[in-house]
């Protein structure tokens, strides 16, 4: 067993776990924010993306203990019900969704694109940057539309 102490959304936890344990497995059994979805367990689907100092990544082939004095945000850390991320508002108004299953992982991806790339982003390299993210409900082009939006809106 291993010692993994994360800051999570803003709180500190600390845990004993399997040094095999996923960050995704930790995040959804230990902590019970079951926001970040498991969909394929081989880094293909992105439903799990989370940040991790800042920056995205695939928490379910990600050890916990390899992100021990981490800072972790997932989909409950970015906006309340009552105060959405302007990446959730930009999915809720153009309908980026359909099951929701992806849409965590796409959020997540989404403001992680804006932050490396910026605000002004064109189709081409929305379309590039969601490549490791699989929606399997949608033709992508409400998600498009709804992360130039998000973008924007992020300034």
């Amino acid at each position: 067993m291993a010692s993994v102490t994360l800051t999570v959304n803003g709180k500190q936890v600390t845990a004993t776990v399997d040094p095999r344990t996923l960050l995704a497995q930790f995040l959804r059994e230990n902590l019970h924010l079951t926001g970040t979805h498991v969909g394929c367990d081989t880094s293909q689907c992105g439903a799990c993306v989370v940040h991790v100092n800042g920056r995205a990544v695939k928490s379910c082939t990600t050890l916990a203990v390899s992100c021990d004095g981490a800072s972790v945000t997932t989909i409950e850390g970015i906006g309340t019900p009552d105060n959405l991320h302007p990446m959730q508002t930009a999915f809720r108004e153009n309908h980026g969704l359909q099951c929701g299953f992806c849409t965590p992982g796409m959020i997540m991806s989404a403001i992680d694109i804006v932050n490396r790339k910026g605000n002004k982003l064109d189709e081409h390299t929305i379309r590039e940057e969601l490549e490791g993210n699989i929606c399997r409900c949608t033709g992508y082009h409400n998600i498009v539309k709804a992360v130039a939006q998000g973008a924007a809106a992020m300034k």
